[in-house]
């Protein structure tokens, strides 16, 4: 059976509309308009245990709604919805020990209270036995190297350092299921990276079973081998990472720094972004982009020369943009 699966799921808001100025105020009064908005049509979604999927899409796709129905936050309009052999919306105890949220804009720790004394609040709230606890935190200060800031109040923590400790919360009644919200928004590069290697080991170690939504596609793309998108509350595509990647990212950007002052012009198609006497960078087909070095490299002194993916921004805003796919595709790339 899978951890968690969606049939048909759908979950649509009856939303009030007024007239602009007092006058739509007092018509409200007495005659209200509301209008039915469906923030997410008919989900089909199965996944396995230990599965690290990517859930995307832009703001107002419908990614929030879909997790707040996977955990019973809200209940779906009509479909089916399984997560972890529970109905998610009946809340029941049992369902809400087995899974955990962390969001990047919003703190499960208390700012006034120090790290070990939220964990030793949450040790009695989901009932770990003592000797699990003692377990769980060794292993995941040592794992996050957090050792120092145990015993200090979390308010006077870095970002970084904070959304370390969110983690090892969220962890230590061994939820079989972790959600993640954003979980690097404001983290600097390094500490971005940092932040991935402990996600990744935690699913590799413990076998939890990990749906990251997130704006930073690099986060997917280096943690995610499947990713779910989703665009105006439908899913647009449910398959491999790397799959969806070069779907869509059909160019390649070519540096070349030239060894002495040159004429060069790029070849005809392409889309130059820089040029001089010394240098030129210019994006074109990637299926040209192998091709064409050679034949520079051949043809001219070259200093340097790179082959790089399109940004991976311009990517995003054609996955964004697509309105659906194929059926192939979408079955399982």
């Amino acid at each position: 059976m899978s951890l968690i699966h969606t049939k048909d799921l759908t979950k649509t808001f009856r939303i009030f509309e007024k007239e602009p100025g007092l006058t739509g105020s007092v018509k409200s009064l007495f005659n209200r308009k509301f209008i039915d908005k469906t923030a997410v049509a008919n989900f089909d979604l199965c996944v396995e245990q230990g599965e690290f999927i990517g859930l995307i899409g832009p703001n107002g796709s419908g990614k929030t709604t879909l997790v707040k129905m996977l955990t019973g936050i809200i209940a779906p309009s009509s479909g089916e919805i399984s997560v972890l052999g529970f109905y998610p919306n009946k809340l029941e105890t049992l369902f809400k020990k087995q899974y955990a949220v962390v969001m990047g804009q919003k703190s499960q720790l208390f700012f006034e209270l120090t790290p070990m004394d939220t964990f030793r609040l949450f040790k009695e709230l989901y009932g770990i036995p003592e000797k699990t606890y003692k377990r769980n935190v060794d292993d995941f200060v040592e794992l996050f190297g957090v050792s120092e800031l145990l015993n200090v109040q979390v308010r006077t923590l870095s970002l970084g350092e904070r959304m370390k400790l969110e983690l090892i919360a969220a962890l230590l009644h061994n939820p079989g299921l972790l959600f993640l919200d954003e979980p690097t928004i404001g983290l600097d590069a390094a500490t971005q990276r940092n932040m991935r290697g402990f996600l990744r080991e935690v699913n590799s170690r413990k076998s939890t079973t990990i749906i990251l939504t997130s704006h930073y596609m690099e986060d997917v793309r280096t943690l995610c081998p499947r990713c779910v998108v989703i665009n105006g509350g439908k899913k647009i595509y449910d398959g491999g990472t790397d799959s969806l990647f070069d779907m869509y990212q059909s160019r390649k950007k070519i540096t070349i720094t030239f060894g002495r002052e040159t004429d060069f012009i790029p070849p005809e198609g392409a889309e130059t972004l820089e040029r001089s006497p010394y240098r030129a960078v210019f994006i074109l087909p990637k299926d040209q982009a192998g091709k064409i070095a050679a034949q520079i490299t051949r043809d001219y002194d070259i200093a340097d020369i790179s082959i790089e993916e399109e940004e991976i921004g311009k990517t995003v805003e054609k996955i964004y943009a697509a309105k659906g796919l194929n059926n192939e595709t979408e079955a399982g790339a």
